[in-house]
C-alpha cells in the first residue's frame, strides 16, 4: 500500500493541475485590435473651384459640339461658359468659347442675307449683339442687311409688302395657310392684284394655290417671282402689270 507521504503528494499535484486548469478556463482570450483607417482628405476650397470649372468647360464643349448654342436654357454652351466666368473671371478658355458662339452666329447671318432672308439675318444677329453687344462682325453684317434691303426695295414694285415666315412656310404650317386665307379674302375685297415671291417655282405655286381655294369661284391675279425672303406684295389694279 502507498505511504501516506504519497497519496499526500499525490493528491497535491492533482490540485494543483485542477487549480490550473481551473485558472486557464477564466483567463479571457487576446482581443484583436482592428487598426483605425486613416482619416479621409478633405479637398480644398480651391480644389472643388478646379474641379467645377473642369466640368463646366467639358459640359460647354460638348453642348458646342452639338450645336447647343443658346439653347436649351441652362444646359447651352453659353450657359456653361457663364458658369465658369463665374468660378474664374477672365478664364480664356470661356472667353474664347463665347466669341465662338457670336462668330457662328455672324456666319450664319451672312448665309442668311446671301439668301436674301432678311428675318432670319436679324434674328441671327439679334442673338450675336446680345453676346457681344459691340462687335464689329455682327455690326459689319448688319449694315450689309440696311444696304441688301434698300435694294430690294427698288427691285419690287410699289405696294404692301407682306412677309411670308421662311420656318412657317418651309413646314405649310396651319398658321401660314390661316393668313394666307386672311389675306385672299382681303385681295378679293379689294380687288387687288398680288405679285408673289418665294423661294422657289414650286413654293410659289402652293402659295397661289391657298390663296385661290380660299376664295373659290374668284380669280386671283398676280404672278409669281423666284426671290427671297418670301413675301406677298399686294397691288392696286392701277399699279401696273406684273
Amino acid at each position: 500500500m502507498p505511504s501516506f507521504e504519497r497519496l499526500h503528494s499525490l493528491g497535491v499535484s492533482l490540485l494543483l493541475v485542477l487549480c490550473l486548469s481551473a485558472c486557464s478556463s477564466n483567463t479571457p482570450a487576446p482581443k484583436t485590435v482592428v487598426p483605425a483607417p486613416p482619416p479621409k482628405k478633405v479637398p480644398s476650397q480651391d480644389q472643388v473651384r478646379r474641379n467645377n470649372i473642369s466640368f463646366f468647360l467639358r459640359r460647354a464643349e460638348q453642348a458646342l459640339r452639338k450645336g447647343h448654342l443658346t439653347q436649351p436654357a441652362g444646359a447651352s454652351a453659353y450657359d456653361y461658359y457663364l458658369r465658369v466666368l463665374q468660378l474664374q473671371p477672365h478664364n480664356s478658355r470661356a472667353e474664347t468659347g463665347i466669341q465662338t458662339i457670336v462668330v457662328t452666329y455672324v456666319e450664319r447671318a451672312r448665309d442668311a442675307l446671301r439668301r436674301r432672308d432678311f428675318g432670319e439675318v436679324t434674328t441671327l444677329l439679334k442673338r450675336a449683339e446680345m453676346l457681344a453687344p459691340a462687335n464689329p462682325l455682327a455690326a459689319e453684317v448688319r449694315f450689309q442687311l440696311a444696304s441688301e434691303r434698300g435694294r430690294a426695295r427698288l427691285d419690287a414694285p410699289g405696294g404692301e409688302v407682306i412677309g411670308l415666315p421662311s420656318t412657317e412656310l418651309s413646314a405649310k404650317s396651319a398658321g401660314l395657310v390661316e393668313q394666307l386665307q386672311r389675306i385672299a379674302e382681303r385681295i378679293r375685297s379689294e380687288q387687288l392684284r398680288v405679285m408673289i415671291v418665294a423661294r422657289s417655282d414650286v413654293e410659289g405655286r402652293w402659295i397661289y394655290q391657298q390663296l385661290r381655294e380660299a376664295v373659290p369661284g374668284y380669280r386671283v391675279r398676280g404672278d409669281i417671282k423666284v426671290g427671297n425672303p418670301a413675301r406677298l406684295i399686294l397691288l392696286k389694279p392701277s399699279g401696273g402689270a406684273l
